[in-house]
C-alpha cells in the first residue's frame, strides 16, 4: 500500500518511454571496455608483488604524466584486501615518480606505501589517504623557487584519515579540507585552508589565503606567520590563535626536520638553523571546542591518577 500522500502523484512523465526511431537498445546489451586492465595502477600492483606476497621491500622509479589519475587507489585496495587496516610496515612499497601527476595522485594511499614525486601534481592529491606517505618537490632542473610557486592543485588531502605528507611548495585552495588524522607540512596554501578539519596536524611554512580554518572543529595547525597577517586571513568563528607551547615546539621541530629530510626544503633548513628565534613567528590555530575536550580529558586523567594514588 502506498502512503496516502503518494495516491495523487502522476508518474507518467517520469515513466514515459519515447519511441526509438532507429531501434536503438534502451538497456545494456553490449559489454563496455573501460580500459581498467591497462591503467598505471595495474603495473604498480605487479611491481609490488614481492611485498604483497612475500613481505619483501619494493622500490621502483617510474615516469608519470597527467593522464595517470587516482594513482595508488587500486594498489591500496590490494594492500587492504591482504593486510586489512593495519597495512604494511613503513616504506614497504616505495615508488619514486618523475613528471606531472594527474588528478587524485596517491588517493586513498594505504599504510606501508610511500609515493615520492619529483615534479608537480594536479588537484586532489592524497584524497582520502589512509596511512601512506606522500613526498612532493619540484624537479631538480626547475629554475623557480619552490616556496613561491604552486606545486600541487586544489583540495589536496581532502578527507585524509591518516598518514604523512611533505610538500615543498605552495598548495592551491582548500588544502586538507576535512582532514581527520593526517600530519602534513606545506610551504603555503590558498584560500580556505584546513576547512572543516577535524583532526591531524598541519604545518604551513608560508602564507595562507583568506578564510583559513573555516569550520575547523579539531586538529591543530601551526602557521609560520612571517608578516603577522594570519589574524586578518583566519576565520575565527571556531578557532583561537595562540602561542606555541614549549612541549609543542618539539613536535613542530620534528615535523619540519622530516620535511627537510624528505624534500630538501630551503625554507625548512632556514627555520631549523634559527629555530629558537623562528619559533616565535609560528601561530597555533586551535579549535575552541577541541581545546575544551582536551582540557576536560586532561582533568579526568588527573582525577583518575589521584584516585589511584589515594587507594
Amino acid at each position: 500500500m502506498a502512503a496516502w500522500k503518494a495516491e495523487g502523484i502522476d508518474y507518467s512523465k517520469i515513466l514515459y518511454r519515447p519511441k526509438s526511431r532507429k531501434k536503438e537498445d534502451i538497456y545494456c546489451t553490449v559489454s563496455q571496455d573501460h580500459g581498467i586492465d591497462k591503467v598505471f595502477d595495474k603495473k604498480l600492483i605487479d611491481l609490488s608483488a614481492p611485498a604483497l606476497k612475500n613481505g619483501k621491500t619494493v622500490r621502483s622509479e617510474q615516469y608519470i604524466n597527467n593522464t595517470n589519475r587516482t594513482i595508488g587507489g587500486m594498489l591500496s585496495g590490494e594492500v587492504c584486501k591482504l593486510f586489512g587496516e593495519q597495512g604494511l610496515p613503513e616504506d614497504s612499497i616505495y615508488f619514486k615518480f618523475n613528471g606531472v601527476a594527474g588528478q587524485s595522485f596517491a588517493a586513498f594511499l594505504a599504510k606501508g606505501i610511500t609515493f615520492e614525486l619529483e615534479g608537480f601534481a594536479n588537484d586532489y592529491v592524497g584524497k582520502g589517504i589512509s596511512g601512506g606517505k606522500v613526498i612532493i618537490y619540484p624537479s631538480k632542473e626547475a629554475g623557480y623557487a619552490a616556496e613561491k610557486n604552486i606545486l600541487i592543485g586544489n583540495t589536496a588531502f581532502y578527507g585524509a584519515i591518516d598518514g604523512e605528507a611533505y610538500v615543498r611548495g605552495i598548495a592551491g585552495e582548500r588544502f586538507c579540507i576535512r582532514n581527520s588524522g593526517l600530519d602534513a607540512v606545506v610551504e603555503g596554501v590558498g584560500d580556505h585552508g584546513c576547512e572543516y578539519m577535524t583532526g591531524g596536524r598541519v604545518v604551513v611554512l608560508g602564507p595562507t589565503g583568506r578564510n583559513f580554518a573555516a569550520g575547523m572543529s579539531g586538529g591543530i595547525a601551526y602557521v609560520y606567520d612571517k608578516y603577522s597577517d594570519l589574524k586578518e586571513k583566519c576565520n575565527l568563528d571556531m578557532v583561537e590563535l595562540e602561542k606555541v607551547t614549549k612541549k609543542e615546539e618539539e613536535v613542530l621541530l620534528k615535523m619540519i626536520k622530516q620535511h627537510f629530510k624528505y624534500t630538501g626544503s630551503i625554507v625548512a633548513k632556514s627555520i631549523i638553523e634559527k629555530f629558537e628565534n623562528e619559533v616565535r613567528r609560528f601561530v597555533k590555530v586551535m579549535p575552541t571546542e577541541y581545546k575544551r575536550v582536551l582540557e576536560e580529558r586532561s582533568l579526568d586523567e588527573a582525577s583518575d591518577l589521584a584516585e589511584v594514588s589515594d587507594g
